[in-house]
């Protein structure tokens, strides 16, 4: 860790951060934090790897600075992690946009 670096918040962290595992290899970048509305708590996060997204869990966060995102698991174990396509389904998706629709159309 260089003197420059310094631990940061995930609301903060650059799109394009490089994430490093437990054993030092660069497996991806930052995409994006996930975080529980209701409590405010810090979910997880995906990264971009060669292989797609992938979802991070909090636990396997080891450490955020303004350089880099260093996880507690090996790059064996982000290999294996399964790929992200988002946290609602398509069925899910469509009910929230018309919900937002009869919202915008008649008010809370």
């Amino acid at each position: 860790m260089s003197e420059d670096e310094h631990a940061v918040g995930y609301q903060v962290l650059p799109r394009g951060t490089p994430v490093e595992a437990s054993d030092g290899q660069v497996v991806g970048t930052f995409h994006k934090a996930l975080h529980h509305g209701r409590e405010h708590l810090f979910d997880g996060m995906v990264i971009r790897t060669d292989e797609g997204k992938r979802f991070v869990d909090a636990p396997e966060v080891a450490r955020i600075t303004n350089r880099r995102v260093t996880l507690t698991i090996d790059s064996v174990a982000v290999a294996a992690l399964p790929e992200h396509h988002g946290i609602l389904g398509p069925m899910q998706e469509r009910a929230q946009q018309r919900a937002r629709r009869v919202k915008r159309r008649f008010g809370r």
